[in-house]
């Protein structure tokens, strides 16, 4: 092939220009500290790129914002159960006074004030929030778990599931005439009606009480549960109610038919020795609607001990109670029922909301993706800390404390009365005043008995809700660890993933200054050469 002086020069012409892309390139390289600036130059880099890159976004994004926001909601949720238990351990040193202390010598008012300042900021705690988040709401983090305000016009048709072990026996101290309480007589009234210690007494009651009090008296409550019929078969039975009022007037009978007013009933022993049409002991119940409770007679009570679910025929003693009810008054403070129970609202403007419809309250969780398939729980739901109990046994406490100080005050006002009467001139006042202060004096024995009967399981139901809030602080501590277990396992990935970003992307700085100096070197070698080469022609040799 013959070589002329033309192709010489284009050849030279053509490395000189290579050896000058190869020095630009190594000075980008210096310059940019980058190894390529364009994907062509070198797509497999530029493949590792992305893929390292979106890897390293990832793991950031898991480290520095999901791990991060989820570790602030478990600190508050922490700090504030921890709180919740402080308030408790402080319940059973209430309780533990009310129990072991003689009931003459406790200061109740200072008591009642305590257990509701204990109580209120228990529950007050319950809207805790972080970032505009409540916590303890499930998905419904934009609402509070309680009522702000007082609201009369909401309604709530409320559906509790419920197990026979929330069927307690309670002591009612009998002290009523009709419509009288012995705790009702004053100076106006001592002399018409004449309790006789007879009438006081005491009685053992079975009960379910609700999770609300206040409750609606003008719809029937409903109680269903699952029992053997006369073939041994299980069906669904329907519990017989009767409506009654806390002060004895009876507002409806077991069909949902109104009853004459002023009919007055005891609500607490009305449904014992009930019947049915051949004459046999029948369930009953009586709803007490200002107090939220189910007083159940002794047939009542032996059957739902053997309710069975009609789906787990096997466990006999494990069966469901349900029980619907409606609420119509709240109260600021109250707990709303959507964050517990399967419940129907029905709104001012004439709106009805089905909550928790086919879906079980308790599966609300709340999880933050903190890794690659990796996923951890952050909230905790109100039914885990804050339940009704906690409030309904404080309201039992406070109860059997504001019976005793009633009672007290009768005693004082009886015994002044009675000083005052002269035995002989106002013989039948005397007497009357007499046997009503025996009377009074018996109930309350009765009721001190009551109160520390009542502290006294009243230590073990608070440490029982302390223990649950304790194990549910576990819970979040274990969450906890395991966050930051999962937070030093993405540092080492993050700072993994940058080294393997910066080898593949970065360039060797010494590696390529050297690359450099020779590439500068190899272009002023091939300028030299390409001068002498292009020097000579045929016409020196001519």
């Amino acid at each position: 092939m013959r070589i002329t002086n033309k192709i010489i020069q284009n050849n030279s012409l053509s490395n000189l220009n290579m050896n000058k892309i190869l020095e630009d390139k190594y000075n980008t390289q210096m310059a940019t500290g980058k190894k390529i600036t364009r994907p062509s130059e070198d797509p497999v880099i530029a493949i590792r790129a992305l893929r390292l890159r979106s890897t390293l976004a990832d793991v950031t994004q898991f480290r520095d914002k999901n791990a991060e926001d989820a570790d602030s909601w478990l600190t508050v949720t922490e700090d504030t159960i921890n709180s919740v238990i402080e308030s408790l351990e402080k319940m059973i040193e209430e309780c533990n006074t009310g129990a072991n202390k003689k009931w003459e010598s406790i200061d109740k008012q200072t008591m009642i004030d305590s257990l509701k300042e204990l109580r209120e900021g228990i529950y007050a705690r319950g809207d805790a929030d972080y970032a505009g988040r409540n916590i303890f709401t499930g998905y419904r983090t934009s609402t509070k778990l309680r009522f702000q305000e007082d609201d009369n016009k909401t309604s709530y048709d409320i559906t509790e599931k419920i197990t026979k072990a929330v069927m307690e026996d309670i002591i009612y101290v009998k002290a009523r005439d009709g419509a009288d309480t012995l705790d009702s007589l004053n100076a106006g009234n001592y002399d018409t009606t004449v309790f006789d210690e007879t009438d006081v007494y005491q009685e053992t009651v079975h009960r379910i009480r609700l999770s609300y009090s206040d409750l609606s008296p003008d719809t029937m409550p409903k109680v269903q549960y699952y029992g053997f019929d006369a073939t041994g078969m299980i069906v669904a039975k329907d519990l017989p109610i009767a409506v009654i009022s806390q002060n004895g007037e009876m507002l409806y009978d077991e069909t949902g038919a109104p009853v004459a007013p002023n009919t007055m009933e005891d609500p607490y022993l009305y449904a014992q020795g009930k019947k049915d049409a051949a004459g046999n002991d029948a369930p009953y119940a009586v709803f007490i609607p200002e107090t939220g409770e189910l007083i159940l007679n002794d047939k009542a009570y032996a059957e739902m001990n053997m309710t069975r679910d009609y789906a787990n025929t096997k466990d006999v003693n494990e069966g469901q109670i349900s029980i619907t009810y409606t609420k119509n008054n709240w109260k600021e403070g109250d707990l709303k029922p959507q964050h517990y129970f399967e419940c129907t609202e029905r709104t001012p403007d004439g709106k009805t909301i089905e909550h928790n419809k086919d879906q079980d309250v308790n599966d609300q969780i709340i999880a933050y993706d903190v890794g690659f398939n990796q996923s951890v729980r952050v909230n905790t739901l109100a039914s885990d800390v804050f339940t009704h109990d906690i409030g309904r046994d404080v309201d039992d406490m406070i109860s059997i404390l504001e019976q005793v100080q009633n009672m007290e005050s009768t005693i004082s006002t009886l015994e002044t009365i009675k000083k005052e009467l002269d035995p002989n001139t106002d013989k039948a006042k005397y007497e009357a005043a007499e046997k009503n202060l025996a009377a009074a004096n018996k109930a309350l024995t009765f009721l001190g008995e009551k109160l520390q009967k009542t502290f006294e399981h009243g230590i073990s139901q608070m440490q029982g809700h302390h223990d649950k809030a304790k194990l549910e602080m576990t819970a979040v501590g274990t969450r906890s660890s395991k966050l930051e277990l999962v937070k030093t396992r993405l540092d080492s990935q993050k700072s993994n993933f940058k080294d393997l970003v910066k080898d593949n992307e970065q360039v060797d700085t010494a590696e390529a200054a050297t690359n450099l100096a020779q590439a500068k070197l190899a272009y002023d070698g091939a300028l030299m050469a390409t001068g002498k080469i292009t020097e000579n022609s045929l016409l020196n040799f001519v």
